[in-house]
């Protein structure tokens, strides 16, 4: 079983960041990171608070639209090309077939993350330009330039020359060179003089509301998966935006009547609060309260691991009575 597990899951892997869409999500993030820092100095105060907003919610969007076209792409498609017979057709279970889809699709979308949080960090390295006399973070734009623009010309050389795959390549060639060049960029400040290491990147309480961020998208991955055994894209795209939507507001929609209305206590007892997934607003007030603790994270993950165990439960029962003949 585990074999099967594991083969399902890395061709799911495989699949995934082949797909055309892959890419231009991740291109798509990356190019929004950039541009928030130019859209944060159109505020009126408080530039480097909007540009976390900015570059958080870009990251949770991104894994949105990357988990559910991945998900309608490796899943719906399958069941509706009935290609997922040649799988289920042999001694395979459908339990081990979603879940080998899900950790395929989980991979992918960690990795996506990665990258992406990568180019955040470097945004808010470089900082918004308040003043034309700013001046401009070179080591950034040069090293964390150059790292994309090595992997897409390592790309299109392999894809030309030895037939492999552009995007493939690319993210085996961007994912060490982009992680080289935020390492070395944080040994240097904007004039390229040598500093203590990361002195000048976001501090860990930012690292730990990013990983956060992640929980929530890995969430919302196990929800595509289960919304696919059943739904096509679109519908999908409907199910996970709602649950997101839900999720974060569920504290000021329904908590706060939660005393007063029988209803809304049951739909804040029933819908999977996400609130704690996004701590960036309560760390931006700089109160010693608003600090996330050791246990705070702890319990959070172990509350993103009930979700997402739940979900992926209801994934397998809803595909284990779908006609796939």
């Amino acid at each position: 079983m585990i074999q099967c597990l594991y083969t399902i899951a890395r061709n799911t892997f495989v699949e995934t960041i082949r797909q055309p869409i892959y890419g231009v999500i991740l291109l798509a993030t990356a190019v929004m990171l950039v541009l928030n820092v130019s859209l944060a100095a159109f505020t009126l105060g408080d530039d480097g608070k909007i540009l976390l907003d900015l570059g958080l919610s870009t990251l949770l969007m991104s894994g949105l639209f990357l988990s559910v076209f991945s998900a309608a792409g490796v899943l719906s498609r399958e069941i509706d090309n009935k290609t997922v017979l040649t799988v289920v057709s042999k001694p395979v279970s459908r339990t081990v077939f979603v879940l080998g889809k899900f950790a395929g699709l989980l991979v992918a979308a960690v990795l996506a993350f990665y990258l992406t949080s990568l180019i955040f960090i470097l945004s808010v390295r470089h900082g918004v330009l308040e003043n034309s006399s700013d001046p401009w973070d070179y080591p950034v734009i040069l090293l964390g330039m150059g790292a994309l623009c090595t992997s897409l010309v390592v790309g299109g050389f392999c894809n030309f020359f030895y037939r492999s795959g552009f995007l493939t390549t690319v993210l085996a060639t961007v994912t060490p060179l982009m992680t080289l060049a935020v390492l070395v960029i944080g040994k240097f400040n904007e004039h390229w003089d040598v500093i203590p290491f990361g002195s000048n990147y976001v501090g860990g309480q930012i690292i730990i509301a990013t990983f956060l961020v992640l929980l929530a998208v890995i969430t919302t991955t196990a929800v595509a998966v289960a919304a696919s055994t059943r739904f096509g894209q679109l519908a999908t795209l409907v199910i996970c935006t709602m649950f997101l939507c839900v999720g974060i507001t569920s504290d000021y929609a329904f908590g706060q009547y939660e005393e007063s209305s029988t209803l809304a206590s049951a739909v804040y007892h029933f819908v999977p609060n996400l609130g704690p997934f996004w701590v960036i607003d309560g760390l931006q007030a700089a109160t010693e309260q608003s600090v996330v603790t050791g246990k705070y994270l702890l319990l959070v993950t172990g509350y993103a691991a009930l979700i997402t165990t739940g979900v992926l439960g209801l994934a397998v029962a809803m595909f284990q009575r779908r006609e796939v003949g």
